[in-house]
């Protein structure tokens, strides 16, 4: 490595990565994807009634992660204290259960792309 120019590494490196991309697509298509390629989901989160508003409402989460990790996640963003509630509620007609996967609401209920869920701390539908 020491005797080649940093001017011939260039094009080198982005010729390998070219290739690289070509055969995880190539991988992809095929189904022979390893496990570390995870998929991820956009969710739109949007506050209901006293709920404070998030500053960003898209995210892209790991399709499987369950929907209790989601509700985790926007307690502390939200910076809410332990004894207080938060209730999740997909497309504004049902709560999913904690354990419910990602993927598989939004195999389910996604539109547009993504999996719209509202989120607020009082028991709104359902």
């Amino acid at each position: 490595m020491g005797d080649e120019k940093q001017t011939d590494n260039v094009p080198s490196d982005l010729s390998n990565a070219t290739e690289s991309l070509k055969i995880e697509g190539d991988q992809k298509e095929n189904g022979d994807a390893s496990k570390s390629d995870k998929v991820k989901i956009d969710i739109l989160l949007k506050a209901t009634g006293n709920a404070p508003i998030m500053k960003k409402k898209k995210w892209a989460v790991d399709a499987e992660k369950p929907i209790g990790w989601i509700m985790e996640f926007v307690k502390k963003y939200l910076k809410l204290e332990a004894d207080e509630k938060l209730f999740l509620y997909v497309n504004q007609t049902f709560a999913p259960s904690p354990d419910q996967l990602v993927k598989n609401l939004y195999e389910c209920f996604g539109t547009d792309g993504k999996l719209v869920l509202h989120y607020c701390k009082s028991q709104a539908w359902g």
